[in-house]
């Protein structure tokens, strides 16, 4: 019987790809150069798929395109250097239109800190693609104090989770009055990523044991961070953090908040492992994050800790 990607989920049918390649999978992102620290991190966007150009801001994609491939980099502990884009134009869009696009995409750029930047530009038969592709270095800084990721090390988000995946579906079912939700409007299509993030990190002297940029819902992140570890991980269901009026709309598109947050995806946060000896200076210089969870013995699995001390195994869409 043929096997197909419903039944194997995303993260199986990759394993199953690299099955005797010699490649090892799941290296996100690319460190192509580890001698030479060097990063690199991909995205490809389609419209139709990644987002629909009836409500979606051309400006606005073309930042959150840099936002989506910049975030990875934060996450590999390395500073953007360079960013290359390749659009895939319909002939539905003109040059005023790709410019807006464009315009996005160096507002982004200029924010980060590239110092480099390139652009293709190719036909495309069905609709706006576009691809993009970033490079950094890692921070010498950071990485020579990098250690092991042990139990009990804290694990903080940097932001509120399930914003964007509300206000996606607030713009997909085109809801009224769109502007007392201009927070989770905004989530979806201009998510905001602290570019002094990791200067930051340097100056206060403090290295994450691991970190992770949360595009798939948080228990895509904190799965990966139990497969790469090797250890457990608990999760608070009360010390997650929400936008304050998630669960007004959830109840109105009738969504749970938490399974936005877990599985909506977009959010496009960090989320760091901080060692509990760092924990005073952290919680001092970095007040935006929230202590969500830590990191627990293997045998812990991953898990969601309810109010009442309940804790449910974590799955996310794409996992067997």
């Amino acid at each position: 019987m043929a096997q197909t990607f419903v039944s194997l989920g995303k993260v199986e049918a990759i394993k199953s790809l690299f099955e005797n390649t010699g490649y090892t999978p799941f290296q996100e992102p690319l460190n192509y150069n580890a001698e030479a620290g060097v990063t690199s991190a991909s995205k490809l966007f389609l419209e139709g798929t990644d987002f629909n150009l009836v409500y979606f801001p051309l400006k606005h994609l073309g930042y959150k395109s840099v936002v989506a491939v910049t975030g990875e980099l934060f996450a590999a502990l390395s500073h953007p250097q360079s960013l290359s884009v390749v659009l895939g134009v319909s002939a539905k869009l003109d040059f005023e239109q790709i410019k807006q696009l464009w315009d996005g995409v160096v507002v982004a750029a200029r924010e980060f800190g590239y110092a480099s930047l390139s652009l293709e530009l190719v036909p495309s038969r069905n609709g706006l693609a576009i691809s993009i592709n970033a490079g950094g270095a890692r921070s010498a800084k950071l990485t020579q104090k990098q250690v092991q990721a042990q139990t009990k090390d804290l694990l903080c988000i940097s932001g509120s989770l399930g914003a964007a995946y509300l206000g996606q579906q607030l713009l997909e079912q085109q809801s009224q009055d769109l502007d007392k939700y201009k927070m989770q409007l905004a989530a979806y299509l201009k998510p905001e990523l602290g570019a002094s993030t990791l200067l930051r990190l340097e100056e206060a002297g403090i290295c994450p044991s691991a970190a992770y940029f949360v595009t798939n819902g948080l228990s895509d992140a904190v799965l990966r961070l139990q497969r790469d570890t090797k250890l457990g991980a608990k999760i608070y269901a009360d010390k997650m953090p929400f936008e304050g009026n998630s669960f007004a709309i959830g109840k109105q598109l009738n969504i749970d908040p938490f399974s936005a947050a877990m599985n909506g995806g977009d959010d496009y946060k960090l989320l760091l492992a901080i060692p509990i000896s760092q924990y005073e200076s952290f919680r001092k210089d970095f007040q935006v994050f929230d202590i969500i969870g830590h990191l627990a013995l293997p045998e812990a699995g991953a898990v969601l800790v309810t109010p009442d001390g309940l804790e449910h195994q974590i799955s996310a869409p794409g996992w067997k």
